[in-house]
């Protein structure tokens, strides 16, 4: 079959025979497109290091000779032909199609965001990806033709390489595009907010003017969301402390002055009209002062259906608030993807948050997964560090993959993609369990990145770049006598947005460990340090899309942390393997810490945050 059928979205019954014919010939469609892929780039420079025209081999025994010789790598193997490629050197180096654009993930390097490669067929692979979304949730919800989306989308910041080339969030690449710009009519996927304001480059006047799109609109609304849980929140949060103007612009039919982006404005005029007296008042008496905001979706906008955002891996801290506000309605989260690559989908939409499994498209990429093991203290070991932990032996001859159709229920793995645009064997990082079958297909729960211990938004902060930062707050107390003893953190999402809180236990030394009054602004500036230390991800999220809070620290008496041991040692842990967690997710943990605390501190300034650079070759 085609590996990029072409269907009408609007033919929802087209649509699920295709997905059927998907995960049912999964194996077959996998080979395919490892061919394809293949033959493509077979000449490219990075191929050619390990693949010669001499490789003499049937179609049959295609897949184990890539993965005999071709190795598994990380983004870190990437960077020198990423960086070329930024430069000016040709695609050809890992891709025979030209690489358009670099797409900026939410991982880190060395401070940056990670680039992946990505041609212009790959915005045909997206739309395909999200078409594919239609017939599935029209399964499971009547009526989705009958009204229109709010859905709060927004562009992030870009950059121009040196070669041209420009660097850019994956959605926002989507969002710019003329596969999104000039996509074809689709009944079911109609938007409260213009384009105009979904492209406008102040995240302020985007959210305000969608809110106000999505208000006008609000009898023909049938869906809400966002990409994120967290974004969906801030916006809730933009309404609560913005409804009273934006009640006036209904009122009067006029727009507030300060929306100043032209094509934004004048988009949202077509839509505001005329002045709608009736309507303001309404959302007056809703959003009224001292009123509870519990399920204020479903009162503002009656009609909805369902919340339509991302409530797996780290986005699930989010699901109680979400539930607040909801008003009862279903919590969908549709699809799984990365800058690297779009994944799978939801095939059953309206699960609970808890049971998301999301189903591999067999067509997207070539597919592998490592084995991923418990190890006694309940973390995950990779099958690769797992046997250079037991004695040896070349790194390279150890990765054994396995493909899409011969998983295990009920195991762990790692996801390693080959893709269309120019990476191979690349891990992810992230950890999926498989959950059960479609056909051939296996589901997947998203379990957690790979490494990282803190995340609020886009950010995905890891213990080593946690303990940077840490170690350069130190820096500022410890030449006042104070030492550090023990430490932990956890991303607190009970306020909007949420931030990062760090536990720390202090004691001074020669003072028998009596802790003496904290200087306040000698905290403060800890605070500070830290998130000056932080990757460019998440400053960008403090300064620019304010999307994160303030870092805080929590300062505790000593000896919270041995109640903490022995509260985990009480709960199942070895009391000879305890290692203090550099990150708490239980409830009952995080209530002992707070139990203890003495002293609470914010830093009181945003880091500095500009938009990354590309390093031009000397």
């Amino acid at each position: 079959m085609l590996l990029l059928p072409d269907y009408d979205p609007n033919d929802c019954e087209a649509g699920m025979r295709l997905l059927e014919d998907l995960t049912t010939n999964a194996d077959q469609i996998q080979k395919q497109v490892l061919k394809e892929i293949l033959h493509r780039n077979s000449h490219t420079e990075y191929l050619r290091g390990f693949l010669n025209d001499n490789d003499e081999h049937d179609d049959d025994d295609e897949e184990e000779v890539f993965k005999n010789k071709v190795p598994v790598i990380n983004y870190e193997d990437t960077i020198p032909y990423i960086q070329r490629i930024a430069n000016g050197e040709p695609s050809q180096i890992i891709s025979a199609q030209p690489i358009t654009e670099l797409l900026t993930s939410s991982g880190t390097s060395g401070g940056q965001p990670k680039m992946m490669p990505s041609t212009a067929e790959d915005l045909d692979r997206k739309t395909f990806f999200y078409n594919m979304l239609v017939p599935v949730m029209n399964k499971y919800v009547d009526g989705l033709d009958q009204g229109k989306g709010m859905y709060l989308l927004f562009i992030k910041p870009e950059i121009c390489t040196p070669s041209g080339l420009m660097a850019r969030p994956v959605l926002t690449s989507y969002y710019k595009s003329k596969n999104f710009q000039n996509r074809p009519f689709n009944r079911f996927n109609v938007y409260t907010s213009p384009d105009e304001t979904i492209l406008c480059p102040d995240s302020k006047q985007s959210m305000y003017s969608q809110l106000l799109c999505g208000l006008v609109q609000r009898d023909e609304v049938l869906r809400v969301g966002a990409v994120f849980s967290s974004a969906f929140l801030r916006a809730i949060k933009f309404l609560e402390d913005h409804w009273k103007e934006l009640c006036t612009n209904i009122r009067s039919g006029h727009v507030s002055d300060w929306i100043t982006d032209p094509s934004c404005r004048k988009a949202v005029s077509i839509i505001l009209n005329e002045p709608n007296p009736e309507l303001a008042d309404l959302i007056e008496q809703e959003c009224g002062d001292g009123k509870s905001w519990e399920g204020i979706i479903k009162r503002i906008w009656p009609r909805t259906k369902y919340i339509e955002v991302i409530v797996t891996g780290s986005m699930a801290q989010y699901i109680p608030t979400l539930e607040f506000y909801s008003g009862g309605l279903p919590l969908v989260s549709t699809m799984y993807a990365s800058s690297e690559c779009y994944f799978g989908i939801n095939i059953k939409p309206l699960c609970k948050p808890c049971d998301v499994s999301y189903t591999l498209l067999p067509n997207m990429a070539y597919f592998e997964f490592l084995p991923v093991k418990k190890n006694n203290g309940g973390g995950e070991l990779s099958q690769d560090q797992v046997h250079c932990n037991g004695g040896g032996g070349d790194k390279e001859e150890i990765m054994e993959t396995v493909n899409l159709v011969n998983l295990k229920l009920g195991h762990y793995y790692e996801l390693v993609v080959t893709t269309f645009t120019g990476l191979y064997r690349y891990r992810v990082g992230d950890i999926l369990m498989v959950t059960a079958f479609h056909n051939n297909a296996p589901q997947f729960r998203f379990v957690h990145r790979r490494n990282v211990v803190l995340s609020i938004d886009t950010d995905k902060t890891n213990e080593e770049d946690l303990l940077k930062a840490l170690t350069q707050a130190k820096l500022v107390i410890e030449p006042l006598g104070f030492l550090l003893t023990e430490y932990t953190s956890y991303a607190d999402t009970s306020s909007i947005p949420g931030h990062y809180v760090l536990i720390w236990e202090l004691k001074m030394k020669g003072s028998n460990g009596l802790l003496p009054e904290l200087d306040t602004f000698i905290m403060e500036q800890c605070c500070s340090t830290m998130e000056e230390s932080l990757d460019s991800v998440y400053r960008r999220c403090r300064k620019k899309d304010n999307s994160i809070g303030p870092l805080e620290i929590r300062v505790v008496t000593r000896g919270t942390f041995d109640a903490l041991m022995d509260l985990c040692v009480s709960q199942g842990s070895s009391v000879n393997q305890y290692k203090t967690p550099r990150c708490i997710k239980s409830e009952e943990a995080i209530n002992l810490l707070n139990s203890k605390v003495v002293g609470r501190f914010f830093s009181q300034k945003t880091p500095f945050w500009e938009p990354f650079r590309i390093e031009t070759s000397k």
